[in-house]
């Protein structure tokens, strides 16, 4: 088997285990029999539980990036992509949290260490929604006088709105299909939208 593929083995396994018995339950020893691997195997590849927590919450995260990334390469209206964009985070944070049970407290209890390890993750998506706004603006879709701050705003919203969003918080008693021609309004109006001209 090769490296990547030891590797991602072992991060399943700790994922699982994690989400079924939490972070404090869960030893190294638990890791290394699960995955069918010796201790030694584990801390080739890992230094302690906390660094295997770390690299699992890393993975979760490139899952999201993967398909924030698809979305960007839609051949969709600029504001259709903002609105896929917003609410595709919003959904795969949620489908996340609830496929890893115990994990998930772990997540919120320690959310300011979670934070660091989100960091890389965060430049990323700010990199795509920078791209789909510059996008709108060389489109003649958005007007919009600084795409840097219009990313900082947009990220931070989702960021704010993942826990409201997880819980279904967000606009109780709407179904989603309800709310998105508001939020698509709410859009449209903080970007400046122009609509396409017809030929």
């Amino acid at each position: 088997m090769s490296i990547a593929k030891t590797r991602q083995t072992l991060l399943e396994v700790a994922r699982e285990l994690f989400a079924r018995k939490g972070l404090e339950a869960t030893t190294m020893n638990d890791i290394a029999q699960a995955s069918q691997r010796g201790r030694r195997t584990l801390y080739t590849y890992f230094r302690n539980k906390e660094e295997i927590y770390y690299a699992v919450i890393e993975n979760e995260l490139e899952r999201l990036s993967e398909k924030m990334d698809k979305v960007a390469a839609m051949n969709i209206e600029p504001e259709e992509k903002v609105l896929t964009l917003i609410y595709t985070h919003l959904q795969v944070i949620k489908e996340t949290v609830a496929r890893n049970g115990n994990l998930r407290a772990e997540f919120f209890r320690n959310i300011w260490k979670v934070e660091q390890v989100r960091k890389a993750f965060d430049r990323e998506e700010q990199d795509i929604i920078s791209r789909v706004l510059r996008e709108g603006v060389e489109r003649h879709r958005f007007n919009i006088d600084n795409i840097g701050l219009m990313t900082d705003i947009i990220h931070y919203v989702m960021k704010g709105l993942e826990v409201p969003y997880i819980y279904d918080r967000l606009g109780r008693g709407l179904t989603e299909e309800e709310s998105i021609p508001m939020v698509m309004r709410v859009i449209r109006g903080a970007l400046g939208y122009c609509a396409a001209e017809t030929k």
